[in-house]
């Protein structure tokens, strides 16, 4: 019989593996000070671009306000248990009606993590005869809740309506076979990594020829698209077409927990049947008032949006001008595509953190293929003219850098190194060439 700890320790994963040289800096970095568009990494300033900040909520000082007194009154106890048993409040109801009310459904269900709920909602809609379709390029949290589920699932190649359409056509036949269960189709409003929307109305328009439900995890869409900042629903105009409407408050509201909102029978069934918030004890009542302010502000305070809309415009344009390839982003997700290696990439993100001052996420192979890069910058109303434009600097010099190889010669220290405290960065770093 094999140790299963012996085995784990034998194979950490395709990034865990990288783990000594990664651990402090690529991996698990430690941001420093009040969250803003500058905050200090291993105390130097940097201009942030990997926090979903995006209406500049995080440090506002309304919210900290709210937070710290909601904090005083009631302490992050109150109120005790799973909302079913003796966790439920006045507030707690309170967002939930204010939450459906602006996204125009019946009702809505609070969850206390938005990867925990979308998760557990997929378990607790769907049974071993149910089949679900959903997009290639699905979040993590969507795919761990397909792993859950018992029954058949179909993936469709990312935004491709036509492809869709046939594994709804498959989908349809084995519920014609089975004479028992129903489909669920599962797509993103806002694709957190490329950026671009999901095909929301289309999907909605194939329901005149298939009979499925539609839910859409909008947890980057929800207070950055739409007039009102409803979503990528509102944003398409097709927002009643949406059977099942889930976001996150981790990125526009800057908090903790999610919703799903949907007709008041189907949210109540889940109410009573989602086993993550059964078994769970409730949102603290800090949380849930610091969230009714955030609703609030998110609601009455457009110059956010437009602010944030104002930087995304400039910081893509800006891009663009320099030649700069950002995929098909039609929302405020910025990724820039580049072609490297691994050890390329780990200089370059070295060069914008330690000379330029950019703190920016990026992702390499095993995550994408080999001799990609992708930056993922995410632009807030938090930062300014000044921060977009020495970004758009060091960006333009770093790619030349690293289209004339210059990285390739760089001799990368390990980054247990870097980490530990005996490593003076600023003194043996590699210098560019």
């Amino acid at each position: 019989m094999a140790d299963i700890f012996e085995r784990l320790l034998k194979n950490y994963g395709p990034i865990g593996q990288h783990r000594e040289r990664a651990h402090g800096y690529f991996a698990f970095p430690k941001l420093e000070g009040d969250i803003n568009s500058r905050m200090k990494f291993r105390g130097k300033e940097v201009i942030v671009w990997s926090l979903n900040n995006y209406l500049g909520l995080a440090n506002h000082p309304e919210i900290r306000k709210v937070d710290a007194e909601a904090a005083a009154q009631w302490g992050l106890a109150y109120p005790m248990g799973a909302r079913m048993m003796s966790g439920n409040s006045n507030y707690h109801e309170q967002l939930e009606a204010e939450l459906a009310a602006f996204e125009n459904k019946e009702d809505a269900i609070l969850m206390n993590y938005g990867y925990q709920g979308i998760m557990s909602a997929i378990d607790a809609l769907c049974g071993r005869h149910d089949v679900i379709v959903y997009d290639a390029e699905s979040h993590a949290c969507i795919i761990d809740g397909l792993r859950l589920h018992p029954g058949h699932r179909y993936v469709y190649k990312h935004n491709d309506v036509e492809d869709c359409e046939k594994q709804l056509q498959r989908a349809t036949a084995l519920i014609e076979k089975q004479k028992s269960g129903g489909i669920l189709v599962i797509t993103e409003g806002v694709f957190g990594m490329a950026g671009d929307q999901g095909k929301l109305k289309e999907i909605v328009d194939l329901k005149g020829k298939y009979d499925f439900r539609l839910l859409v995890d909008d947890a980057h869409g929800f207070g950055t698209l739409g007039e009102t900042g409803a979503g990528a629903g509102e944003e398409q105009g097709c927002q009643d077409g949406i059977d099942l409407y889930f976001s996150t408050f981790a990125k526009s509201m800057a908090s903790i927990g999610a919703f799903l909102a949907g007709k008041r029978e189907i949210i109540d069934y889940i109410r009573y049947n989602i086993r993550s918030q059964i078994f769970a004890k409730s949102l603290p009542m800090p949380i849930v008032i610091g969230n009714l302010r955030r609703l609030e502000m998110l609601r009455t305070m457009p110059e956010l949006k437009a602010k944030l809309w104002s930087n995304a415009k400039r910081l893509q344009e800006g891009l663009k001008a320099r030649g700069f390839d950002i995929g098909k982003t039609d929302t405020p997700v910025t990724p820039v595509y580049m072609k490297g290696g691994v050890e390329e990439a780990t200089a370059m993100v070295m060069d914008l953190r330690e000379n330029y001052g950019v703190f920016a996420s990026i992702v390499v192979y095993p995550v994408i293929p080999k001799g990609h890069i992708i930056y993922r910058l995410i632009p807030s109303a938090a930062h300014s003219n000044e921060d977009i434009d020495i970004t758009l600097q060091a960006f333009d010099e770093t790619k030349k850098k690293l289209d004339a190889g210059a990285y390739k010669a760089e001799a990368i220290p390990d980054m247990a190194e870097i980490s530990g405290k005996r490593f003076d960065y600023m003194r043996d770093r590699p210098k560019n060439k």
